[in-house]
Parts: structure tokens; sequence; C-alpha cells
């Protein structure tokens, strides 16, 4: 499919380490069956994002019916939702994107010539409490978001990690069931108090898969990192009486 585009510097597409070249007057194609065919993994759309030059402009869109993608760029500090229909200006000179597909969750990143914004904020990668939000997470909460990123975190290639289900993970941390969906839900619910979409259900607020939201989340704007992977070690006070701020008491 060829647009009528105004020059344009090409971009530049990275994925599990290969890189693609998106040039001004072709529309670039991602999912199961396109330019850059991500994997054959059955949930994943043919075709689901797209990257193509109109109005003066790179845009990403959503051409999926199911699937969402989460984008942010370098530093973490920008976060938006692309659901599906939705389209976004590429106006970063790097902008990652995460989405999930069955227990599968990719990433890749687009890097531009182009710097619309002023983009000089730097992060210290050192920590992993700079995000987006000013979140503030108990113990608990931390672990139970790491437990769900641990595929994501410790990829050795990044572009392609493992979502664990709820049993795995509550395993993991050596919860049983009814404290890992309590925690869940008290997370979801603390998240989408500050205006995180797609991790509660309810009329507009449809969240089929609310832990991969969470991790893609957690994952770009740094909310949780490498860093917090010890904490998958460390005993917390998860079943102590609930405590009113956060539904759960913790050290």
């Amino acid at each position: 499919m060829r647009l009528v585009t105004a020059p344009a510097k090409p971009l530049a597409v990275e994925f599990c380490g290969e890189h693609y070249a998106v040039e001004p007057g072709i529309e670039f194609g991602i999912g199961r069956e396109a330019e850059l065919t991500i994997d054959d993994n059955p949930y994943l759309h043919r075709r689901f994002l797209t990257i193509g030059h109109d109005f003066g402009m790179w845009w990403l869109s959503n051409v999926g019916t199911l699937l969402t993608a989460t984008v942010t760029d370098a530093t973490g500090t920008m976060q938006a939702w692309l659901a599906p229909g939705a389209k976004l200006p590429i106006v970063f000179q790097t902008m990652h994107v995460m989405f999930s597909a069955g227990a599968t969750t990719y990433d890749f990143t687009i890097s531009s010539e182009e710097d619309w914004f002023d983009t000089a904020v730097r992060v210290d990668a050192a920590g992993g409490s700079t995000t987006v939000l000013p979140v503030t997470l108990t113990t608990s909460q931390r672990q139970l978001i790491v437990a769900l990123a641990e595929g994501v975190l410790t990829q050795t290639v990044p572009g392609r990690g493992t979502i664990p289900s709820s049993a795995e993970a509550a395993e993991r941390l050596g919860w049983s069931m009814t404290t890992f969906n309590r925690k869940l839900d008290n997370v979801c619910d603390k998240l989408d108090k500050l205006g995180v979409a797609g991790l509660r259900g309810g009329r507009g607020k449809l969240a089929t898969n609310r832990r991969a939201r969470l991790v893609e989340y957690a994952v770009t704007t740094r909310l949780v990192g490498v860093e917090d992977l010890p904490l998958l070690d460390r005993p917390s006070a998860v079943d102590l009486p609930a405590a009113p701020e956060d539904g759960g008491a913790d050290d």
C-alpha cells in the first residue's frame, strides 16, 4: 500500500537485534505476517501496527481489532496506550513499543533523526522508581509486579518475553492464590485511580489481560527494573490483616 507523502527522513526499527529501514511512501506493517514479522503467535494479528508518513509526520497506527500497545519515549516519562483504531505521531527520536499477545510480550524500538520535542530529560538507570506517575508501592505490591515481569526483565536479547499465569506467579512468590489476587486487585486499583488505562474491567474499561497490561506499564515507565529482581527472594508480610491504605499490610 503506497501513501501520498511529503519528503521525510527514513525511520529505523529494531526488534530482537534485527534492524529494518522504514522508507517514506511505504506503509510498514508489524504483526504475524507483515514487513516486520514478529512471531507466528496465533494470538497476534497478521497486521497489528503500521508505520506511515502523512500530513508531514510519521505515524504509528493500531490497525488491529483486539490488541493494544504501550508506547513510551526513551526516558519512560511519556507513556501512551494505543488502542485498536488509534494512531500516534512519532515525535521523539526514540520510541519504545511493547505489546502482549497471549502469554508473550514483545517490544521493539523506533528511531528517528528528527526530534519534535525536547527530550533532554535523563533517567537515573540506577533506580527503578522514576516513572511517568508518582506511584508509591508497598513491598509486596512491588514483588507482585516483579514476579509478573520477571520473564521480560531477564531477556538476554530484548524483544520477546513471557508473562506467567497468576498461579505461576503466586507459586514463585510462595503466596496463596487468594493473597495474589487480592494484591493484584490492589495494584490495579491504585494505578487505575492515577489514570492508567486497561487495568480495570467495567463499561468502557475492558481489561481482558490486566496482568499483561500491568507488566507493559511497569516496564516501559520504569516502575520496576532488573534491580528489583532480588525482591523475589525476600519474604513479605502479605498475610497480615489488611491495611486501610492499600488493602494489605507490608513491611
